[in-house]
């Protein structure tokens, strides 16, 4: 028997030919990636032998992850194998990240004495060092971890598939500034709701730029700020913002 039959005669299986059908059906995206990576790379100025090593080097790595993986799924399932390589992906790797960052950040700003001594600072720093509270050690807790959110959202935002640090990634920064007006500046949920929002906002405005082009050109830049301004009409405070209250 040929190796053409043997083909034939598995073919002939129930249900075989519908199996490999859909297969090769699930698989387009897969050959689809090199030729995109190709096409990226070649856009972000690199030549074609450049972009050809790249190409070369995710297929040798698929190459060499894909039979570890069969290996896994057949000895503990397909369950916990998939499951664990889709958290590896990067998008759902910071979107874990983001969310163990902001509960632990909220813990400790409500609970922790270095926390409690923060909101006194925020609330009044005068009435603060009265009470003992020491405003340099606030300041520079506060800093330092700014800097180390700062560190780790740009580690997020140069691994892929994010396109990197470009002239244009200063627009992060000055969108988070609207995110954070518009969620309340003394709440940590309204900070992420406000993230969301100004997110979606500007994807919005930036994909239905044709179709909203009487409005001006590069809309999607500065729709963050026109939502800010007209949720600060409304709630000064923010949507999360604690009210000031004014004895008179």
């Amino acid at each position: 028997m040929s190796g053409v039959d043997r083909y034939r005669e598995l073919l002939d299986r129930p249900h075989a030919r519908a199996f490999v059908a859909w297969s090769l059906l699930g698989r387009l995206p897969l050959g689809m990636t090199a030729l995109a990576l190709l096409f990226l790379l070649r856009g972000e100025g690199y030549s074609y032998g450049a972009a050809g090593i790249g190409v070369a080097g995710y297929t040798v790595a698929v190459g060499i992850g894909a039979p570890i993986a069969g290996r896994r799924v057949d000895r503990v399932g397909p369950a916990r194998v998939l499951g664990a390589r889709a958290v590896l992906y990067a998008v759902f790797a910071a979107a874990i990240v983001a969310l163990a960052l902001l509960g632990a950040f909220n813990a400790a700003f409500r609970f922790s004495p270095w926390g409690v001594a923060m909101r006194a600072a925020a609330e009044d720093d005068e009435a603060a060092a009265l009470m003992g509270i020491r405003l340099s050690r606030v300041v520079t807790g506060a800093w330092f971890i700014a800097g180390v959110l700062a560190a780790v959202g740009a580690i997020f935002l140069v691994t892929f598939p994010t396109p990197g640090v470009d002239r244009t990634s200063g627009l992060v920064a000055l969108s988070a500034f609207p995110a954070a007006i518009l969620g309340g500046l003394d709440s940590v949920a309204g900070a992420v709701v406000g993230g969301l929002i100004i997110g979606v906002v500007v994807v919005m405005s930036s994909g239905y730029q044709d179709e909203i082009s009487f409005l001006g050109r590069g809309l999607g830049q500065v729709a963050p700020y026109i939502v800010m301004v007209l949720v600060l009409l409304w709630r000064p405070a923010g949507l999360f913002g604690t009210k000031e209250l004014t004895r008179v």
